[in-house]
């Protein structure tokens, strides 16, 4: 079975089980502090999963578009990737353990074929804190799941939240299908690795206090994960993705551009799998709005990109090359997900752009390399250039540690290989805690404080628009419970005239005291209704839009203040640039504002 024939079956399955299919949603979160991309299906649902109204019911399914970086520098192993599509299904506050269960177990028996014997299963062991799921574990065995394949396991493995120290949290099962080409042991054996788990059932029944104890949830949700591209690999019998077909038009346009004959798949080299895992994802984000840049998402874009052309030098790669890959990627996924067809002469341009800039790049690196030759006395006899000075061509200059060592040998010095290695290690560990905190997903922090600040950002964008033009469009909002940071498209810096005209706007909509009112209707509704919809093919046939006074009315899932006085007062902080063509407003509001 293809990717594409098992994403049209696994939603057409929950179709007519009741579920309503939403549309993926952008790469980019609206409105969760803790992630800069979409990490998983339920992002997008964070206010439903606490308890909003969602237009399209209470039964989801989707497939979503998703970025994980936390593993960037394992992609090149046969395993990870960086994008990647989940199929979901939700239940908010409608079915729970026992539907969710036979769902899951009928599409995998009934609608892919797999037969019982090949599966296995996982629940919640039980601790002082919550009991042994024996819901699930009596439902599993009621469906023909041996008590032998049944393995409890603790919250290491299965149990899901709270996102941070409080909130929704609760048991999970995963199900497991048996690789290996003997027959599965009568025994599941979770350690071992040829059972490969295929998808994960959530159950949110419980929520977290202050204190550190648990208490009954008042909505019971379901989130259920399947990543489509390890079960397209399971159901094909390969032991990678980059092995399945979703992934073989990619090698083929990267052999082209080589100008070498096609390698079997099992073949295939760790720079053409970061190549072509990079570039894949790196066309999604920029079909998404977001543009090479200095921070967030924007260095991330760009670090994606730099590493695929690094990979591409390795393999004598030295022409433009990555928007010949990008036109696979369109050509592939534009049915599915039509930003990247609406999107593709930007998302061409901005890979060739960054990837002409980045030869620039190298060009001032190896002027620098040269640099640090020359300072080295010629008569010391063991020339050698430090860890430090290597990693920073690396990490400043794109320049991979190999051909450092090569440049470095050609002129008769040697390179502190182990003193680089150590710099790298330090520098990953301190992505990797930066990463806990800004890709460790879960429901963001929707309290009043941060209602507030969502409606400060409508109120924003409403006076950039009448300050600067209708050109300004969100592009990106990242909100705590202190301050507000809103992106937008513009060109150029923002004068502090400009800003102060900006700031004027948006206090005069708080001091009229404005209601904010909520209505749902269809999207050609709000369109018609003058609604500003700011992330394109997001939405479903009902939307929420958000009406304050004759100021904004935006499509937008919430959740907001009731009043626009609710407020108090606003105050820009700064105004920065993000990356190209989008600039950065931090801003405060309440009792900071005062200040």
């Amino acid at each position: 079975m293809t990717a594409r024939e098992l994403r049209v079956k696994f939603i057409e399955f929950f179709k007519a089980n009741g579920h309503v299919e939403i549309k993926s949603a952008s790469l980019i979160p609206e409105n969760d502090p803790t992630c800069l991309f979409t990490t998983a299906g339920m992002h997008p649902l964070v206010p439903y999963l606490q308890g909003a109204k969602h237009p399209a019911g209470r039964r989801l399914t989707d497939c979503q578009k998703c970025i994980r970086t936390g593993d960037i520098d394992e992609v090149g192993d046969p395993v990870h990737l960086t994008f990647f599509e989940m199929l979901g299904n939700w239940s908010l506050g409608d079915y729970f353990k026992e539907e969710a269960i036979n769902f899951s177990f009928n599409f995998l028996t009934k609608e892919l074929g797999i037969p019982v014997s090949m599966l296995a299963v996982t629940v919640f062991a039980g601790d002082d804190d919550c009991p042994f799921d024996e819901e699930a574990w009596n439902i599993w065995r009621n469906l023909g799941i041996p008590a032998e394949r049944i393995a409890k396991l603790g919250k290491k493995d299965n149990w899901w939240g709270p996102a941070g120290t409080t909130g929704p949290c609760g048991p999970d099962t995963e199900m497991f299908y048996w690789t290996g080409t003997t027959p599965a042991p009568e025994v599941f054996d979770p350690e071992n690795k040829l059972w490969v788990e295929i998808w994960n059932d959530v159950f949110m029944q419980y929520n977290k206090r202050a204190d550190g104890t648990f208490e009954p949830l008042s909505q019971r949700n379901v989130d259920t994960g399947m990543g489509l591209e390890r079960i397209t690999a399971v159901l094909q019998g390969k032991p990678s993705c980059y092995e399945t077909e979703i992934f073989a038009p990619l090698f083929a346009e990267l052999d082209a551009v080589r100008g070498v004959p096609g390698v079997p798949a099992n073949e295939r080299a760790a720079s053409e799998r970061i190549i072509v895992d990079h570039l894949r994802a790196a066309t999604f984000i920029i079909g998404d709005g977001i543009t090479p840049g200095r921070v967030d998402q924007p260095y991330v874009l760009r670090r994606l990109i730099r590493r695929a052309i690094r990979e591409g030098r390795k393999l004598g790669i030295t022409d433009v090359f990555a928007g010949r890959l990008a036109k696979v990627v369109v050509d592939q996924f534009g049915e599915f997900y039509p930003e990247l067809a609406a999107n593709a002469e930007t998302i061409f341009a901005e890979l060739e752009r960054e990837e002409k800039q980045f030869a620039a790049t190298l060009e001032n690196g190896t002027k620098e390399f040269q640099k640090l030759i020359d300072r080295v006395p010629p008569h010391i006899a063991r020339k050698v250039v430090s860890g430090k000075n290597a990693f920073n061509l690396y990490e400043t200059y794109g320049f991979p540690l190999e051909l450092t060592v090569e440049m470095a040998k050609e002129q008769g010095f040697e390179v502190d290989v182990e003193g680089f290695n150590a710099a790298y290690i330090k520098h990953q560990e301190q992505s990797r805690a930066g990463a806990e905190q800004k890709f460790k997903g879960g429901l963001a922090d929707n309290s009043e404080e941060t209602a507030k600040l969502h409606s400060a950002t409508h109120l924003l964008q409403a006076a950039l628009r009448q300050i600067l033009g209708d050109h300004v469009e969100q592009r990106g909002s990242n909100i705590t419970a202190e301050r507000l940071r809103f992106d937008f498209s513009h060109p150029d810096k923002v004068t502090p005239e400009q800003l102060k005209a900006a700031e004027e706007l948006v206090n005069a909509a708080i001091d009229r005291k404005l209601p904010i009112v909520c209505e749902e209707m269809t999207v050609e509704a709000a369109r018609e209704a003058g609604a500003m919809g700011l992330f394109g093919n997001k939405y479903g046939e009902i939307v929420k839009v958000y009406t304050m006074g004759d100021v904004s009315k935006e499509i937008c899932g919430g959740p907001h203040a009731a009043n626009t006085g609710d407020l108090v007062r606003f105050k820009i902080l700064k105004e920065e640039s993000s990356s190209r063509g989008v600039r950065r407003i931090k801003a405060v509001i309440g009792e900071a504002a005062l200040k």
